[in-house]
């Protein structure tokens, strides 16, 4: 799918979904169709760790090209397999449910520049092997998009146990904020009140998940006005994120479907900076 000339970069994600409607950055969703929706549930409990963790995923595929949401239980039942397969992409974009939507517009920008293919995309290999070997590699290379001095406050929206881990590794003070978790596997309490760590973070590592709850423009926002970097971890609409490198993100890991959890061989995720020009 060929691209057509840069427009502004978006500010919000209705901005480049706007932007997307109106072909600006490609052919017109119209003219494509999603060929198939589906929908994954699944849950993962790494040895050492008392925390289960349940997630839910819609993906669309287009073309050579997938995008993906996760979402809470309860926000959408495996039923739009059914209603949304071969639906025209810009009904999907314009009338789905949000998960949906952002599932559409991830795989409307990831056919546009498949991470594979994009020139300022760091790939890094995972490796093959049991769950906790490849949770370790793929958080470690999260943690090292983070540019941080020794003690630095890093609020973690979102909290998965080995990047609790990762960042410390690196120096670096976890500010846990998570919808679902209580506290980590090491007993930090972790906070549901996301306002509160964006404001005593000295950097913020968010993911994906927050474009599928609303809460990313908040997020891009408070760190534009706070001048503090901002990491994105995503597997939830990684091209999505990617849109915002240089107006707001800083980094990005992104993890394209098949994601890591789902295989036992090598696996690649991209990294980006925005230093980069991505």
């Amino acid at each position: 799918m060929s691209t057509r000339p840069s427009t502004p970069r978006p500010g919000t994600v209705d901005e480049l979904l706007t932007s997307v409607l109106a072909g600006e950055l490609g052919p017109r969703p119209s003219e494509l169709t999603a060929t198939s929706v589906f929908w994954i549930h699944h849950g993962t409990r790494l040895a050492g760790g008392d925390t289960t963790y349940l997630n839910q995923y819609v993906l669309v595929r287009l073309g050579s090209s997938f995008g993906a949401c996760a979402f809470e239980a309860g926000e959408i039942d495996s039923s739009v397999c059914r209603d949304a397969s071969g639906s025209p992409l810009d009904a999907l974009l314009r009338d789905a449910h949000r998960p949906l939507r952002i599932a559409a517009l991830d795989a409307y920008l990831a056919e546009a520049r498949p991470h594979r293919q994009a020139a300022h995309a760091e790939p890094v290999t995972l490796p093959a092997g049991a769950p906790e070997v490849r949770a370790r590699a793929r958080d470690a290379a999260i943690a090292g998009l983070l540019d941080i001095e020794d003690g630095a406050k890093v609020a973690l929206i979102g909290v998965v146990n080995p990047l609790i881990a990762a960042i410390r590794e690196r120096g670096g003070d976890p500010l846990p904020c998570d919808l679902n978790l209580r506290t980590t596997q090491w007993g930090d309490p972790v906070t549901d009140d996301m306002e509160e760590v964006l404001a005593a973070a000295d950097a913020v590592v968010a993911t994906g998940m927050t474009l599928s709850n609303g809460t990313f423009d908040t997020i891009l926002a408070r760190c534009r006005d706070r001048g503090v970097p901002l990491v994105v971890y995503a597997q939830t609409g990684s091209a999505v994120a990617r849109a915002f490198l240089g107006t707001g993100v800083t980094a990005l890991s992104a993890e394209p479907f098949p994601f890591s959890q789902f295989s036992a061989d090598p696996t690649a995720l991209y990294r980006y900076r925005a230093k980069s020009g991505s």
